[in-house]
């Protein structure tokens, strides 16, 4: 296309980025924050195998174990609001490069831990970095994503997590059992996210809109161009100043931008109920999974490779999510994959339950398990595409990162209350109460607004 120039009435600059078709740029984007999902992926899904390999090589008991699982998420639910209050005031690329620079330093170091103590104070250090990164990444996907595949590039981004969930399950399939530093190993790989940080802060682009709302206009013209360019279209013009004018002051929002407001008090209310529900159940059902699956009678190596093959079963569901989002829309898919949830959850507990003897064995466990998998990570992809998208930008970080917040105390509950569980009525119980609370989490789906094909609010 030849040059162009804008005037008065031109299309905005999230405009141009909404009408853009998928490009290289959009895919240097999704890989740049992917690899960071996936490395947060991998350290979740590691700390599950190593919690089975420490309570043999430490002799630790299961409330112990629930305490250094829950420790993490206490850290993710603190960093998840911090963090997403950080993104609307500093920018999402900042705060996406500083939280890998912090779990990749205490995830490191974690491998040198000597005690319960100082492992536990680690992995709380290391839940801070996870728990900014997820909402913040899933912001700056979102904006920059065209309007048409919004949904599909989030879920893609989500996406990655089956990635470092499938890592996680090969270092500890092949890895932790090599002798007992194989756990120490496993956790080292984790120094990786630092290095990483240094590709982000410098390789990846800043949120168009969060540059617009701090008058950074230059560098906003900057970055849309960059995203042009693969599409061939050239501007002559120079770049405009970073002073904002008369008519991008008077352009800004001026509504009410608390999350509590009349404007979003409903929508959430019910964002926040599926994020608590979905947190609950995933983590107490897949932190806890090789120990679930070494309780029914089947070793250490077995249980890492049912749960290898288990965590495979989250790519093809991630996949439909992302076609089913922009096909179905956002509600319709986030509900049916929470329904789907609720009853893999609930055939789970059936296999580990003597009560049901006719499903009793690996092929029911696995099938069920892959099932679970499958519809689990499927919502998980929905979430992060809906959680951004009905906001606006000024207050765009801000509700995902509270959201997830509030998820993660969920997921700070969640390794203690399915220790409990099991111990009150047995594995049935646990994913009994998996299977209501996915329920919840598809009824409140219901309340959320369908944003499928419609701009982001500024």
């Amino acid at each position: 296309m030849g040059a162009t120039t804008e005037h008065v009435g031109s299309p905005s600059r999230t405009d141009r980025l909404d009408r853009l078709d998928v490009n290289r740029a959009h895919g240097r984007l999704l890989l740049g924050a992917g690899v960071g999902w996936a490395l947060d992926a991998m350290d979740v899904g590691l700390i599950s195998f190593v919690m089975l390999a420490l309570a043999r090589q430490w002799q630790l008991d299961s409330a112990t174990l629930s305490g250094i699982a829950s420790i993490g998420f206490v850290g993710m639910a603190i960093g998840a609001g911090v963090g997403g209050l950080l993104a609307d005031r500093i920018g999402r690329r900042q705060v996406f490069a500083l939280t890998l620079l912090v779990y990749g330093l205490a995830t490191g170091a974690s491998a040198l831990a000597g005690s319960v103590a100082v492992l536990m104070v680690l992995r709380f250090l290391v839940g801070l970095g996870l728990g900014a990164e997820l909402p913040v990444a899933s912001t700056l996907v979102s904006e920059y994503s065209p309007q048409a595949v919004r949904g599909r590039m989030v879920v893609a981004l989500e996406s990655f997590w089956a990635i470092g969930w499938i890592l996680a399950a090969l270092i500890g399939y092949f890895v932790i059992p090599l002798n007992d530093d194989g756990w120490r190993w496993a956790l080292a790989v984790g120094i990786v996210p630092t290095l990483y940080a240094v590709v982000v802060r410098w390789g990846l682009p800043e949120s168009v809109r969060f540059l617009e709302s701090k008058g950074r206009h230059a560098e906003a013209e900057r970055a849309v161009r960059q995203f042009e360019a693969p599409a061939g279209i050239v501007h002559d013009e120079p770049l405009p100043t970073d002073e904002p004018s008369t008519l991008a002051r008077a352009a800004r929002p001026r509504g009410k931008s608390g999350l509590w407001t009349s404007d979003f008090r409903r929508r959430t209310a019910a964002l926040w109920i599926v994020w608590f529900m979905v947190n609950l159940s995933y983590y107490g059902a897949f932190i806890w999974l090789p120990t679930f699956i070494a309780g029914q009678g089947y070793g250490l190596v077995k249980s890492f490779e049912y749960t290898l093959i288990i965590t495979l079963a989250q790519v093809p569901g991630y996949a439909l999510s992302a076609w089913l989002i922009e096909v179905w829309g956002r509600r319709a898919t986030l509900a049916t994959f929470l329904v789907g949830s609720a009853a893999s959850a609930a055939l789970f507990g059936a296999v580990g339950s003597a009560a049901f003897p006719q499903i009793q064995g690996a092929g029911w466990l696995i099938t069920a398990g892959c099932l679970l998998s499958f519809f689990n990570l499927g919502a998980w992809g929905a979430l992060y595409a809906v959680s951004p998208e009905i906001y606006p930008t000024r207050i765009r970080s801000t509700g995902a990162g509270a959201a997830a917040a509030f998820g993660r105390i969920a997921s700070i509950l969640a390794p203690i209350v399915a220790d409990r569980l099991v111990h009150a009525g047995g594995q049935g119980l646990v994913f009994a109460v998996f299977c209501v609370a996915f329920a919840i989490a598809a009824v409140a789906a219901l309340f959320l607004p369908e944003l499928r094909r419609v701009a982001l609010e500024e």
